[in-house]
């Protein structure tokens, strides 16, 4: 995979241009690995790549589209006409366009490592064994775990590149891989369950012992669960769950909701929406995200978003259209589903700034809280427009600083702008997971806790 054929071909595209046309050709090759594993055998395997360019004609502000799944330059020239086509059928929209080159040159790009050459030699056999050993561990590291629920391993290798007629080039690889394992543990008849993973660029980078340990842990903690009583309490939200959190809080800053009247911050620029000490930004040119990368899906440097600072709302996130629309700049944050759709807007690494204390400590300075490992019915019982926020919880109690009984079927709620003023801790153990956001340990001093 190299990175001059994908943008040699971008760039013959967007150069077909005519007089009073803008052209943008987007690229994409990927090969993806994705390996489960069921009762020590392997359940499904696929090793598959794809190839494929999606196109974007503007003239007089009308907008046309077409993607072809290959690079054959006949079907390619196909497709463009194909755009061209859809353009001039397509109703004006003032605010259609390319990004420009000063978009290209509004930040600095940041040279970031995100290629692991040493993935793309290791064999397929080797990730199935790592993939089976990691099962067997997990089913045999206590006599308590009755199966493994499911076993994964996966990677992917991207290379991308995007031209345009208005000057806008750019190129990107990364490779990501992955594994996790889900534990089901049983005692007196009940059965609970525990996920453990982790990720990396590299082959290498994968931590089984982490993963075993993990899910082992998660599972058996939980075993003799209760109910608790209904009440209002203190809650500790695991990162994994933090994760969960910002994900439905993502679309809040989301330039193109915003501009639809669909996001919880409306006319807040400029307001407290969070605990004064909450720092909330997206990142990706932070490295260590599995979303980072060095330009988003219209060619503009990718920078460090801060959306809140000390609490107060920065702005939204915004492509180079819903930019101009909102009458404001870019902000890199373009995103695609892939060659076959048009850039929207989203995030790609959301994480808050880690406080000073790890979990041990945060946990040990509560007397009476309420400890979320897992969440359930996160889509269903969150609405990122009205706020609302209602899911079902397990954990554990925390009594006197320590973690004591483990706590089911129980119900914790509250609105995503009071959980964001209640904010009482963020902790210091970042946990970066495999999609667009990052975990803390985060405690939120009141939520109301329904249970029998």
């Amino acid at each position: 995979m190299t990175a001059v054929d994908v943008l040699e071909l971008a760039r013959g595209i967007a150069g077909s241009a005519r007089s009073g046309e803008q052209v943008e050709a987007y690229a994409v090759r990927t090969r993806e690995t994705d390996i489960e594993v069921f009762r020590g055998e392997v359940e499904s395997l696929s090793v598959a790549g794809v190839s494929g360019v999606g196109i974007r004609v503007v003239t007089d502000h009308r907008q046309g589209f077409a993607w072809a799944g290959t690079f054959d330059a006949e079907v390619v020239a196909e497709t463009l006409a194909e755009a061209r086509d859809n353009a001039s059928i397509a109703e004006a929209d003032e605010w259609s366009g390319l990004a420009t080159a000063a978009d290209a040159a509004s930040a600095p790009v940041v040279d970031l490592d995100l290629w692991s050459e040493a993935l793309l030699s290791v064999p397929t056999d080797e990730k199935v064994r790592f993939a089976i050993d990691l099962d067997q561990r997990v089913s045999a590291a206590d006599p308590r775990i009755r199966e493994v629920d499911s076993t994964s391993y996966g990677d992917g290798l991207v290379e991308s590149a995007i031209a345009s007629s208005e000057g806008v080039e750019a190129s990107v690889r990364r490779t990501v891989c992955s594994a996790s394992s889900s534990a089901l543990a049983e005692a007196d008849g009940q059965t609970q369950s525990g996920y453990g993973f982790t990720f990396g660029r590299s082959f290498a980078d994968l931590d089984a012992d982490f993963i075993v340990a993990m899910a082992a842990e998660r599972a058996l903690r939980l075993l003799g669960a209760q109910a608790l009583k209904s009440r209002r309490i203190p809650v500790v939200l695991d990162p994994i769950v933090t994760a969960q959190f910002l994900g439905v809080l993502s679309a809040a800053f989301n330039g193109e909701s915003m501009l639809k009247g669909r996001s919880l911050f409306l006319d807040r620029v400029g307001e407290a929406v969070a605990a004064p000490h909450v720092q909330l930004a997206d990142d990706p040119t932070d490295a260590f995200m599995p979303g980072a990368t060095t330009h988003d899906s219209e060619g503009v440097p990718c920078r460090r978003n801060r959306l809140v600072v000390d609490g107060v709302l920065q702005g939204f996130l915004h492509n180079s259209a819903t930019a101009r629309r909102a009458g404001t700049k870019t902000t890199g944050s373009a995103t695609r589903a892939g060659y076959m759709s048009t850039p929207g807007v989203g995030v790609r690494a959301l994480s808050l700034q880690p406080g000073a204390r790890g979990f041990d400590e945060i946990v040990g300075s509560l007397p009476d809280a309420l400890y979320v490992q897992s969440v359930s019915g996160l889509h269903s019982g969150t609405n990122p427009i009205s706020g609302d926020f209602s899911v079902g919880a397990e954990g554990l109690v925390v009594r006197d600083g320590a973690l004591a009984e483990p706590v089911r079927e129980v119900t914790v709620a509250s609105t995503l702008p009071r959980m964001l003023l209640d904010i009482a801790e963020i902790g210091s153990d970042v946990t970066r997971l495999g999609g667009s956001t990052a975990g803390v340990t985060l405690v939120v001093s009141e939520m109301t806790m329904s249970g029998s």
